[in-house]
């Protein structure tokens, strides 16, 4: 496992975003040494699904400080997410989480799936 890396990282986060997770670590009551993963998994309507999820390292990780939020990223999913943005919407139409991904060559309604 790797340290925290001082480079840029492949994607970016806003403010509200890392806002809106820090509070959801808060409220969850995470476990100390655990870090937002961020990634991708099989699955949604378009083949891939977006993953944030608070989970220790694992073997492949690297380690990113976002405004003192810790997020891992994986090795095999950085070709899927390069380049991609998160934010936080909190509208009267939509709020939650946000990806803009230049990788995804299609993406389903819901914004939470795409394909490559």
């Amino acid at each position: 496992m790797e340290e925290i890396k001082t480079q840029v990282a492949p994607v970016t986060i806003t403010d509200s975003a890392i806002a809106e997770m820090k509070k959801l670590q808060k409220e969850l009551e995470v476990p100390e040494g655990y870090h937002l993963r961020l990634g991708v998994k099989p699955g949604g309507c378009s083949g891939f699904s977006y993953m944030l999820v608070f989970d220790q390292m694992q073997e492949g990780d690297t380690q990113y400080d976002f405004d003192g939020l810790s997020v891992v990223l994986h090795s095999e999913h950085i070709g899927y997410i390069h380049g991609m943005q998160v934010d936080f919407v909190d509208g009267l139409e939509n709020r939650g989480f946000t990806f803009t991904n230049p990788n995804a060559q299609s993406s389903c309604g819901c914004g939470d799936s795409f394909s490559v």
